[in-house]
């Protein structure tokens, strides 16, 4: 009976005790039943006499509507989830699973799942409770979400994670044939991800340097190789202690880069061997020097505009083993970091000012063991400013308590 009233837009006339599920249940059979009634029964087409009479801003044209009549049933986002459709059936995204040989219902999850991950990013819980209730996404690929099972949801994503390679060189081949770009460049980093529990069932879950501070639990390493407009060429998972410079030959090799292109890396990947092996494959690297001393001549440098307007000054030289190094001087940069600087020294040289300021009260502290583990604690929180200072604590004759610290800050060094 309320799926009747519902398909006649009635509000209920008898009180039915219908719960929450089966209210939903009346809801979606309703709406499935008015996308099968054809859009001339819902909307009958004008006669003739009507469409040879109607003129511009003919009332008859229109229709009056009592907006506190309308009522809302089961609303969908369709928005991002054509924009996501549209590209992947593009790029051909549902015919590669297909031929990868899923079936319509995984595939129809996949694209779920991926689509998801865009629009509302969340677990696969998270993604099925969207997909049945919130997205219209089963609408435009003529799947009904409500009834599928959680764990399709799952072992779609372990699909789509054992195609990965396949689908990866798929969807780059795609890309590269739409905006036809060249492979000359390849942005290539780490990071790495935690787990809560203790993973015993993640083979690859290992202790490790953890980039969210959480060396506490075991880890995974993720590496990805991107082109220069930051499409994605490859990714996989490392153990969470895999070191950095190991992964570099096993994610290139492969990728058909062309001779001569370029790697752009962090300084913790560049290691002798791998820069040895980039070379002997013809390819290019740009790295971030770990010189600590930088030989920067303003005299010789020249002046560029960054893309934000910004004047940078660039020194290139090339050393004794035929490396190209490149030294960037930013004037607004060297700025910030003297004002970072003198942030710190003072912060720094307030403890030593209170320190020796409690020198000379009765109840200021005197003991030497507390004044050297507060200059410790200073030393550890003031770390880029205090390796600039030399602390000298002169001692009373019992050498137990501090008779005298630099005053004005005269430990200063540098």
């Amino acid at each position: 009976m309320r799926i009747d009233e519902l398909l006649r837009g009635q509000a209920s006339l008898l009180d039915t005790a219908l719960s929450e599920d089966g209210l939903a249940l009346a809801q979606r059979y309703a709406a499935q039943l008015i996308a099968l009634q054809p859009s001339a029964a819902i909307l009958p087409s004008p006669g003739p006499a009507d469409r040879g009479d109607c003129v511009a801003g003919d009332p008859g044209r229109f229709q009056e509507v009592d907006l506190d009549s309308i009522e809302l049933v089961r609303p969908r986002s369709v928005g991002v989830e054509h924009a996501a459709l549209s590209v992947m059936r593009e790029c051909g995204f549902e015919d590669q699973l297909s031929a990868l040989g899923l079936n319509r219902p995984q595939i129809a999850a996949a694209v779920g799942n991926v689509i998801g991950r865009m629009a509302h990013p969340g677990s696969e819980l998270a993604t099925h409770d969207w997909l049945r209730q919130r997205s219209g996404l089963g609408e435009l690929i003529d799947f009904d979400f409500e009834t599928m099972d959680l764990n399709r949801l799952y072992r779609a994503s372990d699909a789509l994670h054992s195609h990965r390679q396949a689908l990866q060189d798929h969807l780059f081949a795609q890309a590269q044939s739409i905006f036809g770009f060249a492979q000359t460049v390849t942005l290539y980093d780490l990071t790495n991800t935690y787990f809560e529990g203790l993973a015993t069932g993640v083979n690859k879950a290992a202790r490790g340097h953890s980039k969210e501070c959480r060396s506490d639990c075991p880890l995974v390493t993720l590496a990805m190789a991107l082109d220069a407009s930051g499409f994605v060429r490859r990714t996989q998972v490392f153990a969470g202690n895999a070191g950095e410079p190991a992964t570099l030959k096993d994610m290139l090799t492969g990728l058909g880069a062309a001779p001569g292109a370029t790697v752009v890396m962090d300084a913790g990947i560049a290691t002798e061997a791998n820069l040895k092996w980039l070379r002997a494959q013809g390819l290019h690297y740009v790295v971030k020097s770990r010189l600590r001393e930088r030989q920067f001549d303003p005299a010789l440098a020249t002046e560029v505009q960054t893309a934000g307007q910004t004047t940078v000054k660039l020194q290139r030289v090339i050393d004794d083993q035929g490396n190209v190094l490149l030294y960037c001087h930013s004037p607004a940069r060297e700025q910030k970091d003297r004002a970072i600087d003198a942030a710190k020294a003072a912060g720094f040289e307030a403890v030593l000012t209170k320190l020796q300021a409690g020198l000379s009260k009765p109840r200021g502290t005197k003991d030497l063991g507390k004044i050297m583990e507060r200059i410790g604690r200073a030393k550890q929180r003031w770390t880029r400013a205090a390796q600039h200072y030399e602390v000298e604590v002169t001692k009373d004759d019992t050498g137990k308590q501090v008779k005298a610290l630099p005053e004005n800050n005269a430990g200063r060094s540098g």
